[in-house]
């Protein structure tokens, strides 16, 4: 029993966020970006009637700029320089 405490009294806490690492200020530029284009996006759904050219064709390309291309940037970008610097790898300089 008190290997099992010692254990676990021993272990560290995290504290702090895990996006510390991770996230840069790149990352947070692509969000507040795709969010702007999700709002430009559905602006154009509701300018003009339901079947104007803007509601049909310029909508849904906007929107799928912003949900298929930046959010994902926005979750996954990361500079190669760090993610060399993160895992040791030696790189050729």
């Amino acid at each position: 029993m008190s290997k099992i405490q010692k254990s676990i009294k021993g272990q560290k806490k995290i504290t702090g966020s895990p996006f510390k690492d991770y996230w840069q200020k790149q990352n947070y530029y692509f969000l507040i970006i795709s969010f702007i284009f999700l709002l430009l996006g559905y602006y154009f759904m509701t300018d003009g009637s339901w079947d104007s050219t803007m509601s049909m064709s310029v909508s849904p390309i906007v929107l799928l700029i912003a949900y298929l291309i930046l959010i994902p940037l926005a979750i996954f970008f990361k500079l190669p320089s760090k993610i060399k610097e993160k895992m040791n790898v030696p790189g050729q300089d």
